[in-house]
């Protein structure tokens, strides 16, 4: 009986990973460090890198910091950052790190104006250094980064501005920032209790409320005062959801700001609200970045789709004959050995031969993949609306299109899109619109959408696909916050690049995805 007790205890010891001698853990959850300065104990968590306790060498370290409501495991827990970090690590995609979150309370990582919780005189002189001693860190700003979410995104920002010889990265994602007017106008209850008590004029409202001391804190007055070696020295990778309520606003016009005053950044709006959905999705991005800054070296971009290589069979690329115009098509590889009908996106902007074959590939990919729907591409030339719609009426009597506006989309590229934008204004003739690299002003943009009637713009689902540089990252942004004023529902995305022609093919796979469900909503 003795003897099957041992065993049972045993085979329970092997079960559990139990092993008494074991003491060199990767993951260490709520650490304490008593803090002078605040006069209490700092909970913290860490994960090392694989191989840390097997070879001697140093790394940099990535301070994750957490929004407000959340703490020290909300990372490990919510974030999953401990399988991102592995499984990029293993893959080589970035160098070995170690991840360090402290608690932050609802600091926003900021001294009080009061001077009664001066948590960022904690984290920079007690903390920074604690973990320093702890761990074998490279201990140089050039080789540690800042990334959070929400309160811990304005804690990325405001921490590498203030601190730039102790943080060298930055990683904001959707930053808990506010513009003036937003600052100014915010319910007073909320205010009071998020930010008075931090930046000073509580009970106050209006313009009382923008304090010298909040000013020394807000990037939208910090930025536009930097110097020229200031602002080569910075490091941003800035990431929001298209589907966030007041920080749509703020992100995108400090995007537009940083712009405006030559601040260098990367910006990237993908799918979502304020959610750990959207925080994971910029992880592989954000931790390329944060790598490539630790080594010294240019950011080598975004995971992303590549264009389709090769050529499509001949017989894909058809050229239609029509009212004295020469028009390519491209069309699935049943379309010659079939009577069926197909949905259509009319494509406006595109006139070079090889980026249509290049176009008509991704889609042709996405077909056989099953991800996209069979349909057909028709290139179009530059003509006003008018014009437009009259060629599609005659195009529609030569090829097989399903019938239904539901079956129709309209897309858009580079100048033509503002044309693009107006054929949705008459008759409801598409289901979906594509702008992508749309070159409009913000001018123009209002103009437009002021000549709509809302109820009829809101009919059509509109994807507008912006890249984060170039002559237009304004026009696009200020579109976006129109809509959203307007209560037009709508995806919007920010990417990397400048809008150029190679530009388009790496990110439109998912815009041509969502058309595609469109046609069968």
């Amino acid at each position: 009986m003795k003897r099957i007790s041992h065993l049972l205890i045993s085979c329970l010891l092997l079960l559990t990973g139990f092993d008494a001698s074991a003491g060199d853990k990767l993951v260490m959850e709520s650490m304490t460090m008593h803090s002078r300065i605040l006069g209490q104990e700092v909970r913290f968590s860490v994960i090392l890198p694989e191989g840390y306790y097997a070879e001697n060498r140093r790394y940099s370290v990535v301070y994750l910091l957490h929004g407000l409501g959340d703490d020290e495991t909300s990372w490990l827990e919510y974030g999953r950052i401990g399988q991102y970090s592995r499984k990029a690590m293993a893959s080589g995609d970035i160098a070995p790190v170690i991840f360090v979150m402290p608690q932050a309370f609802r600091t926003y990582y900021v001294n009080d104006y009061a001077g009664e919780f001066p948590y960022q005189d904690m984290l920079v002189r007690e903390f920074v250094p604690h973990i320093d001693s702890l761990f074998r860190t490279i201990p140089d700003a050039g080789n540690r980064a800042v990334m959070g979410y929400s309160m811990g995104g304005f804690g990325a920002m405001v921490l590498h501005l203030a601190h730039p010889g102790v943080f060298g990265v930055s990683v904001p994602l959707s930053m808990s920032v506010r513009t003036d007017e937003q600052y100014m106008t915010e319910e007073a209850s909320g205010w009071d209790e998020q930010w008075g008590r931090l930046f000073g004029a509580p009970g106050l409202t209006g313009a009382d409320r923008i304090t010298g001391y909040y000013k020394l804190h807000s990037p939208f007055h910090t930025l536009p005062g930097l110097g020229e070696a200031e602002k080569k020295n910075l490091k941003i990778y800035m990431v929001n959801g298209d589907e966030e309520q007041t920080l749509c606003r703020s992100n995108e016009m400090l995007h537009i700001l940083m712009h405006r005053f030559d601040v260098p950044h990367h910006y990237r709006v993908i799918d979502g609200g304020h959610s750990f959905r959207v925080w994971q999705a910029a992880l592989p991005g954000a931790l390329r970045y944060i790598s490539d800054a630790f080594e010294g070296k240019p950011y080598r971009g975004d995971l992303m789709d590549s264009p389709a290589a090769g050529l499509l069979p001949h017989e894909q690329m058809m050229v239609v004959n029509t009212g004295g115009e020469r028009v390519f098509a491209y069309v699935p590889d049943d379309y010659q050995v079939s009577d069926r009908k197909y949905p259509v996106v009319y494509f406006t902007g595109i006139t070079g031969q090889e980026q249509m074959v290049s176009i008509s590939s991704l889609v042709d990919r996405g077909i056989h993949a099953g991800k996209t729907t069979p349909m057909l591409i028709v290139f179009l030339p530059e003509k006003d609306e008018n014009g437009l719609i009259t060629l599609i009426d005659q195009l529609e009597k030569q090829l097989r299109i399903r019938s239904g506006y539901r079956f129709r989309s309209v897309a858009g590229y580079g100048k033509s899109a503002e044309t693009t934008l107006r054929l949705l204004n008459g008759e409801m003739r598409f289901s979906s619109c594509l702008l992508t690299g749309a070159v409009m002003s913000s001018a123009e943009a209002d103009e437009i959408l002021s000549s709509f009637e809302v109820e009829k713009l809101k009919r059509t689902s509109l994807f507008i696909d912006a890249p984060d540089n170039g002559c237009c990252a304004e026009g696009n942004g200020e579109l976006h916050m129109m809509l959203r004023d307007m209560e037009v529902n709508h995806e919007y995305r920010v990417r990397q690049g400048n809008g150029d022609e190679g530009w388009i093919e790496r990110g439109l796979g998912e815009a041509i995805n969502t058309i595609s469900a469109r046609f069968h909503r």
